[in-house]
């Protein structure tokens, strides 16, 4: 591995060369992965590859008249100095921010690469069409908010921000509000069932911990292993499964914690109303992400949960 200051006028150039061939990939990737859900941001970044395929002809073409036809292979990471890039191209589904932020590290390394060529070259015609280059990365950010504001229309961008808010309720309500679901329903027959058959809170809250956290780990795992995603669109398994887990646990838990209260009377009546609070949160999740109407999904919701406590009931009471 080089240093930069070692590097040759010529070396300079096929490292240049090399570095607009990667950038003008990852655009390219960046508007394959983006294409489907935010057309309008794609073609930004189509745009901004053909500018790297343009940057990278002009290179060429005064590599040619200087060094000839043979252009060594010299990489970024033949170079000290470079900063190793996460191949977020690679993931699917892309997400809009995450490419947004990489394009504007990458605008940003290659205009510093480009100053501290030009600062390095002594041909005159290599140091201006660096200069050039540099100046054209230094308000390449500038172009692409240019290209932001010609691509993405009013009805577009409406259009990109719904796509980003079923990606949202795809990869993370869904799994969320489906172990919420079942962990604040499934875990009331056992809690209420143990609390009424004992009629001791420190038992009831044994039973409570053991099934919330034995559900928690079950969703989790039958949620991450339901799909890849790669067809779904759902995201990352291991996300959606740690998600899913998480609020199973958590919608256990809630209605449990309150038998740590050694008062059975006090903490039975606690852990009723908190019931009636996580129905209420799953209605209203139901209701603002999910499109239903609040009475339908509180009929829904009420529905289920009474018919899992009644059954908890009538177990502890038998």
């Amino acid at each position: 591995m080089k240093n930069f200051n070692e590097l040759s006028e010529q070396e300079i150039l096929a490292l240049a060369i090399s570095l607009e061939e990667e950038d003008e990939r990852v655009y390219a990737d960046f508007f394959e992965g983006l294409r489907q859900d935010y057309s309008g941001s794609a073609a930004v970044f189509n745009s901004m590859r053909k500018e790297e395929s343009e940057h990278r002809r002009r290179l060429i073409e005064i590599y040619q008249q200087k060094f000839g036809e043979h252009i060594p292979l010299v990489r970024r990471q033949d170079v000290k100095g470079f900063v190793r890039r996460t191949p977020v191209w690679l993931v699917r589904p892309l997400g809009l921010d995450i490419v947004r932020k990489q394009a504007s590290a990458i605008e940003v390394e290659t205009r510093r690469f480009y100053e501290r060529a030009a600062a390095r070259t002594q041909d005159a015609t290599i140091r201006q069409l660096l200069d050039d280059l540099a100046q054209e990365e230094r308000t390449h950010e500038d172009r692409a908010q240019e290209l932001t504001e010609e691509n993405l229309r009013p009805d577009v961008q409406e259009d990109e921000d719904k796509a980003r808010r079923r990606l949202f309720v795809l990869q993370i309500v869904q799994p969320g509000l489906a172990g919420l679901m079942d962990g604040s329903v499934s875990t009331l027959a056992p809690v209420f069932a143990a609390a009424l058959a004992t009629m001791n809170s420190w038992d009831a809250f044994l039973v409570g911990m053991a099934a919330s956290l034995g559900a928690g780990i079950s969703m989790g795992f039958a949620e991450a292993l339901s799909d890849d995603g790669s067809l779904t669109g759902r995201g990352l398994p291991w996300i959606r499964g740690l998600i899913c887990g998480a609020m199973t646990t958590l919608g256990g838990i809630g209605h449990t914690l309150p038998f740590l209260i050694s008062r059975f009377q006090f903490a039975l009546g606690l852990a009723i109303a908190v019931v009636l609070v996580e129905l209420g949160v799953i209605t209203w999740v139901r209701h603002r992400f999910m499109d239903t109407p609040v009475l339908s999904a509180a009929l829904q919701v009420g529905l289920g949960g009474a018919l899992v406590f009644v059954t908890g009931i009538l177990i502890g009471k038998s």
